[in-house]
């Protein structure tokens, strides 16, 4: 390859894996070389060569939601362009699992660095992976003492919610996540205070009653809203739940019960699934590819440098209005008059 394209070996091979300080004239060149001559990069050599595994291992919790699946895309586009292999690490919630992840792959060094997708770790774990000397980043959520790369879960929570107060709406009910044990639960927990904080601060009611768990879930959540509208007396006039796929089931449970959404009934998530346009819903949009993206590349900067990078990362959240929100219907009951929309976010103007 080096005496194809005239460089030397070094620049070959820092080409081929996508490192920097190689000009994109010479890259383009290594690379067309590579492709005529048929040749593969072979992670197990440089492996011998830098006392790596060029191996990163991506813990996951399950690949049933589209969080955790989105992620996973945008750590393997990084660490393919680098020339990493990427080591999947299912827990899939069977037991056992996590103590066959720590105890024959993590401490056995098959991996030289670790992402945690919305896993939190004991304190026994903890000190595994200090032992190893693994650097780590969780995605999804925030873990003490450990490096996170995650949204701002309660102003993107206080966001959905003042863009339904700023509709008009007075008596919103709130579709709920529910933290798991052994995975973060800042997620749940914030999304549930950034929802009653953005009540409280327009002054209006918040209704515990009117608070149904839905398990991030969109079947789960289907049924909790599907049995809070068939409750009697008032009815809530908006909801906000705490993903997507649980709005999407809360729009479902709605049509059911013979509401117009968003006539009758407005609706707005977190997320921008893959559902959610097809869906017309209404959501506060994260992008989970790039925070795959980025965690990837914090942990192939810190290996290549072996500088710590000890910050965190807050990644931007989106308002994205589509049909599923609107004004509330002229006969809704009032709890509560309507305050001035916050400072925290603009809030959409009432639909014509």
């Amino acid at each position: 390859m080096a005496r194809a394209t005239g460089v030397s070996t070094a620049t070959v091979s820092r080409a081929l894996r996508g490192l920097p300080n190689v000009s994109e004239t010479t890259r383009a060149i290594v690379r067309q070389a590579a492709a005529e001559l048929g040749y593969v990069p072979s992670s197990s050599a440089a492996g011998l060569a830098s006392g790596r595994t060029m191996a990163m291992g991506v813990v996951v919790p399950t690949l049933e939601l589209w969080f955790y699946s989105t992620v996973l895309e945008g750590v393997d586009a990084v660490l393919r362009r680098a020339g990493y292999d990427l080591i999947l690490f299912n827990l899939g919630d069977r037991h056992g699992e996590r103590e066959r992840v720590f105890d024959r792959s993590i401490l056995r060094k098959r991996t030289d660095a670790l992402i945690a997708l919305c896993v939190d770790f004991s304190a026994e774990e903890r000190r595994q992976l200090a032992s190893t000397g693994h650097p780590t980043v969780i995605v999804g959520g925030a873990v003490r003492g450990l490096r996170h790369v995650a949204i701002d879960q309660l102003g993107a929570a206080r966001m959905a919610t003042e863009h339904l107060i700023g509709l008009g709406h007075r008596d919103i009910a709130h579709v709920a996540g529910d933290a798991i044990p052994g995975y973060t639960k800042d997620a749940p927990e914030q999304r549930r205070r950034g929802f009653q904080n953005a009540l409280a601060a327009h002054g209006l009611q918040n209704r515990p009653e009117w608070t149904v768990h839905g398990a991030f879930d969109l079947a789960t959540a289907r049924r909790a809203v599907a049995e809070l509208l068939e409750r009697p007396g008032p009815r809530p006039t908006a909801i906000f739940a705490d993903s997507d796929e649980m709005a999407i089931g809360a729009m479902v449970a709605a049509r059911s019960a013979g509401l117009q959404v968003p006539e009758d009934l407005s609706i707005i998530g977190i997320d921008d699934h893959r559902l959610a346009a097809p869906f017309e819903l209404t959501t506060v949009a994260q992008d989970p590819f790039e925070q795959g993206a980025l965690a990837a590349r914090m942990l192939l900067e810190e290996l290549r440098t072996r500088t710590p990078v000890k910050r965190s990362v807050r990644m931007p959240v989106q308002l994205i209005v589509r049909g599923s929100t609107a004004a509330p219907p002229v006969a809704a009951p009032a709890s509560a008059p309507a305050a001035a929309p916050s400072r925290l976010t603009p809030a959409s103007p009432p639909a014509a």
